[in-house]
C-alpha cells in the first residue's frame, strides 16, 4: 500500500467517525414539547397538538338570515352585529376550553361571560355564550367562500380560505357556530395526563405531557443552588397508560464537573399513577466550580408517544466533598471502636480470672486496675483515709470498733452494782 492510498483511508476513516459523532449528537439532543405561549391550542383525538397561537384575533364573518352579522375573532370573542348595535356572545380567556371534538368536528371552542341583557338567569349567570365547532377542511359539500387568511400561520398556508359555515341560535342567549379552516399540519403526539412536579400534587416542570416554561432549556433564574445536593421530582400519569412510561435518561452539559445519579422508584421505571406518584430523585455533587450553571437534560421515553424532555440547571459555586469518603471514615471509626471495646472486655475478663485463681483475690480486689484507681482516688482526695480500703483493713477496723464499743459496758457494770447495793 502506497502513501496515497494510506492518506485516502485515513481521510475516509476520519469522515466516518465525524459522521457517526454528528448523528449521535443529533439523536441525543433533547427536543422538549414546550407548552405553547398562549392558551389557544388543542389536542386532537389522537393526542397530537395543534398550536393556533398565530391565529389569535383572526376575524371570520357570517351573514345570517335575521339580518345580523356574526363575527368570530379566533380565540378572542364572538359578536353579533346589526343596526341595533353590537351584542357580545362571550369571550375566550384562560378559563375557556379548547378541546377535541367528535364526528366531523375536529375542535370545539367555548366563549362565555357575554352580554347579560335578558340573559340574567342563564347557567351560572355567564350571560350570553357561544360554541364554535372547528372543522378541518371545507363546510361539508360546499366550498368555503369567506375571508382570506392573509397572515403566515403555523397550520394554514398563506392565501388559503376559511369561513363560517353556519350559525344556529339555541336561544337568544346562546349561538352555535361551525367554522371551517385549514389545519393540515399537526404537531407531535403528546402524552396527555402526564405531570412532573416538585410536590406529589403539583406540575411545575411538566403538565399534560408538555414541558413548562423555565424547564424547556437552561435558565439561570430557575437553577438550583450549590447547597442543594438532591431534588425530588414526582411523576403522575393516567393509570390506564402508566405502563408506557420507561426509565429516564440524563445528559449533563458539560459532561465533566458534576456527578449526577438518578434514584427512587421513578428511576427504576415503575409506572406512576395519580393516586401513587413515583419519585425521581436527582442526586448531584459538584466536582468543579463554575460561574455558569450546569445543564442536566432528562428524557423520559413513552411508548407510542414523543418522549417527555425537560432541563434542570445546577449552580456549583464551590467543590463538594464526596459523601462516600465521609461514610467510609465513620465506618473505619466504628470498626476501631468495636475492636477497642472487645479487647478491653477480654483484658478485664483475663485479669479477673488470673487474680481469682492465682492470687486468690475476691470482689473488687480481683478487678484489674483497682489498685491504681484506689491510689489515684486517694491522691486526689488529699491524703489517706479517703481512698479505697482493702477487706483486711475493713475487718480490723470493725474488730477494733467492736472492742472499743464494749469497754463502756464493762466500765458501767460496777456503777450499776454499787447502785444496787446502795439501795439495800
Amino acid at each position: 500500500m502506497n502513501l496515497a492510498e494510506m492518506n485516502v483511508d485515513i481521510c475516509i476513516g476520519f469522515f466516518v467517525k465525524t459522521l457517526v459523532i454528528f448523528v449521535c449528537v443529533q439523536v441525543s439532543r433533547v427536543r422538549s414539547i414546550v407548552v405553547p405561549s398562549s392558551n389557544c391550542y388543542a389536542l386532537d383525538n389522537t393526542s397530537h397538538i395543534f398550536d393556533f397561537t398565530s391565529w389569535i384575533g383572526q376575524r371570520f364573518e357570517y351573514n345570517d338570515k335575521q339580518g345580523s352579522d356574526i363575527a368570530v375573532r379566533f380565540c378572542k370573542d364572538v359578536e353579533s352585529r346589526s343596526q341595533g348595535g353590537y351584542i357580545d356572545f362571550g369571550r375566550f380567556n384562560s378559563y375557556s376550553y379548547f378541546e377535541s371534538g367528535s364526528g366531523n368536528t375536529n375542535f370545539v371552542q367555548g366563549f362565555y361571560n357575554g352580554d347579560l341583557t335578558n340573559c340574567e338567569l342563564s347557567f351560572d349567570k355567564m350571560g350570553r355564550t357561544a360554541q364554535v365547532n372547528i372543522i378541518c377542511g371545507n363546510c361539508g359539500s360546499q366550498t368555503c367562500k369567506g375571508l382570506k387568511i392573509d397572515m403566515q400561520v403555523l397550520i394554514a398556508s398563506p392565501g388559503e380560505l376559511g369561513c363560517i359555515c353556519s350559525a344556529t341560535y339555541d336561544s337568544t342567549c346562546r349561538v352555535i357556530i361551525e367554522l371551517a379552516v385549514s389545519c393540515e399540519k399537526q404537531g407531535p403526539r403528546v402524552f396527555d395526563g402526564f405531570t412532573v412536579g416538585l410536590h406529589p400534587r403539583s406540575w411545575e416542570v411538566v403538565y399534560n405531557g408538555m414541558t413548562q416554561v423555565g424547564y424547556e432549556k437552561l435558565h439561570h433564574e430557575f437553577s438550583f443552588g450549590t447547597e442543594q445536593t438532591r431534588v425530588s421530582l414526582y411523576m403522575t400519569a393516567i393509570s390506564a397508560v402508566s405502563s408506557l412510561v420507561g426509565k429516564p435518561m440524563i445528559k449533563v452539559t458539560p459532561n465533566k464537573g458534576l456527578e449526577v445519579k438518578l434514584l427512587g422508584s421513578g428511576a427504576n421505571g415503575n409506572p406512576p399513577t395519580t393516586l401513587s406518584p413515583t419519585m425521581l430523585i436527582v442526586d448531584w455533587r459538584c466536582d468543579k466550580a463554575r460561574d455558569t450553571p450546569y445543564e442536566i437534560a432528562i428524557s423520559i421515553p413513552v411508548q407510542g408517544y414523543e418522549a417527555v424532555d425537560f432541563t434542570l440547571a445546577k449552580m456549583c459555586e464551590y467543590r463538594q466533598d464526596n459523601k462516600d469518603n465521609a461514610t467510609r471514615g465513620w465506618a473505619v471509626f466504628g470498626l476501631i471502636s468495636c475492636i477497642f471495646v472487645v479487647m478491653s472486655a477480654m483484658f478485664c475478663c483475663g485479669g479477673f480470672i488470673y487474680k481469682t485463681q492465682v492470687k486468690h483475690l475476691h470482689g473488687l480486689d480481683a478487678l484489674p486496675g483497682m489498685t491504681i484507681l484506689s491510689a489515684c482516688l486517694e491522691t486526689m482526695s488529699g491524703g489517706s483515709g479517703g481512698g479505697y480500703s482493702r477487706a483486711e483493713d475493713l475487718n480490723s477496723t470493725f474488730i477494733n470498733s467492736a472492742s472499743w464499743e464494749r469497754q463502756p459496758v464493762s466500765a458501767q457494770a460496777p456503777s450499776r452494782t454499787e447502785r444496787k447495793y446502795g439501795s439495800i
